[in-house]
């Protein structure tokens, strides 16, 4: 972990341990995420930290993200993909095109969403608002 400071407070670069998982993902029902990336390695996180909050570099902490932000998150990554196929789809229908063209504006409907998702998510206020916050100290530096 690396801690450093900016305009909005302090920013630590945190080593998460893709081994552990929170306790819905453990009882298989989280959200999906680990399977994305693998669980074979770490992943390096920033987080913004909690202020007043000391930390230092190899500090266990707990990290949070609203409930509400993780739902937009959500809904950006899947739903306006899921949006833009079934949208197309049913826009080729319409059109009595055949079923070949709507898989086609399916398929074109599924990638415009996942091209606006990921274009919203760079902004500046989503990577302000998805980013995760440092909220608790577990334990100190392991000597």
């Amino acid at each position: 972990m690396a801690v450093s400071a900016d305009a909005g407070g302090a920013v630590a670069l945190l080593t998460v341990n893709t081994e552990l998982a929170c306790e819905r993902c453990r009882a298989g029902r989280g959200c999906g995420a680990g399977l994305l990336g693998g669980r074979s390695q770490d992943r390096q996180v920033e987080a913004r930290v909690t202020a007043g909050l000391e930390i230092e570099i190899g500090d266990i902490v707990s990290v949070s993200l609203e409930p509400r932000h993780l739902l937009r998150a959500a809904v950006m990554v899947y739903g306006y993909p899921l949006f833009g196929a079934v949208l197309a789809a049913i826009a080729a229908l319409s059109l009595e095109l055949g079923d070949v063209a709507a898989a086609l504006f399916a398929l074109t409907g599924l990638v415009t969403g996942m091209a606006i998702a990921r274009y919203q998510l760079q902004s500046s206020h989503c990577l302000r608002e998805f980013t995760p916050v440092v909220i608790e100290r577990l334990l100190p530096v392991l000597d």
